[in-house]
């Protein structure tokens, strides 16, 4: 297939575009002159409009990406005995380099298993209680994902096993909310529900993936973690100049819901995939849909097949199969396309 002709695949939410909200916003301030690193009228303004979806009084930082929000977030937390809980295939354990340990020099991740990309407080008290003297590595935080990177989505009432559990053990809690849009839409609940009302300290807020540039955001409910933090972005070269780019693009999000409708059409997609992949000779899906993602296993020469055919997905992220990622912008022209090519390709 060629590859001008098929302007939207599965590969990542990362590789779709900038949703017209944000260009919008960003065009808006994009006129005069305003002070830089922050104080300026649309940083504050986007810092209130997240205040307002959690409905409370928290600390918001906008940093680049979201491994430096998830990173930079540990290490307010961390001293270098310490150690970070958190899911073996999470992005933290496996695509982000070790930055946690970079930024807090020292502080080692402690992965876990779980099923369909969870864990479970058991995991979290085995991990915390294997080995608590001088020896070994102190646990210090448990880092979980929302939506998770197989696709699932923790209830209210698994988030509140967690925290208690953490909580009991004197760990903090932090949610890499990469997908944090997507869990909302799945779970139908308000972001309060399932983040500072269910005792995590702070959240990764991720608007890249959701139709920004770039850019996501560091939200602290706990307010004695957040001292000096503008200290770790400038350090880390997260404290962007020309702030006000950065924060505009949630103004666009936040303003009139585009980060929920964004969302609900990202899983909407995923929806759709995963039903109409069911039942498909060869086919098998590994987890349940509850986000924007789909994994599956088909046979060697159906993938090879698509990717010939110009499909972009990935085949070696988390324990196995494929996984077919859905956008704010996927269609479900795009989903039958995909699964016309799948039963051609069965044949």
């Amino acid at each position: 297939m060629d590859e001008a002709k098929r302007a939207r695949h599965f590969a990542s939410d990362n590789n779709s575009g900038i949703c017209p909200e944000v260009w919008a916003a960003l065009a808006e301030a994009n006129t005069g002159h305003v002070t830089g690193y922050g104080d300026d009228p649309w940083t504050e303004k986007a810092k209130q409009y997240v205040r307002d979806l959690f409905e409370v009084d928290c600390e918001v930082f906008f940093v680049f990406n979201g491994t430096a929000a998830n990173s930079l977030a540990l290490a307010s937390m961390c001293d270098s005995y310490h150690s970070v809980i958190s899911f073996d295939y999470s992005h933290v354990v496996t695509d982000e380099c070790n930055a946690p340990g970079f930024f807090a020099p020292g502080v080692k991740m402690q992965p876990v298993s779980g099923e369909n990309g969870k864990i479970e407080p058991d995991a979290i008290d085995r991990a915390a209680r294997s080995r608590r003297d001088v020896h070994a590595s102190m646990p210090r935080a448990v880092s979980l994902t929302q939506a998770t990177e197989l696709g699932t989505v923790y209830t209210p009432d698994e988030l509140a096993g967690i925290t208690k559990t953490a909580r009991d053990l004197g760990l903090y809690v932090h949610m890499d909310g990469a997908r944090f849009a997507n869990a909302v839409a799945s779970l139908g609940v308000k972001p309060r529900e399932i983040s500072w009302e269910m005792g995590v300290d702070v959240l990764s807020l991720g608007g890249t993936k959701n139709g920004g540039v770039g850019g996501d955001a560091v939200v602290f409910f706990n307010e004695n973690l957040p001292q000096n933090f503008l200290y770790r972005c400038k350090q880390s070269g997260q404290l962007a100049s020309k702030m006000r780019f950065l924060a505009a693009q949630w103004i666009g999000l936040l303003q009139d819901g585009a980060w929920l409708r964004n969302a609900k059409n990202a899983n909407r997609a995923a929806a759709l995939l995963d039903t109409q992949l069911r039942g498909l000779p060869g086919v098998r899906i590994l987890y349940p849909r509850q986000a924007n993602a789909v994994f599956v296993d088909m046979p060697g020469p159906v993938l090879d097949g698509l990717h010939e055919r110009g499909w972009h997905f990935y085949a070696d992220v988390g324990p196995g199969g494929a996984r077919l990622m859905c956008s704010w912008d996927s269609m479900a022209e795009d989903v039958e396309a995909f699964v016309r090519d799948v039963v051609d390709l069965s044949k």
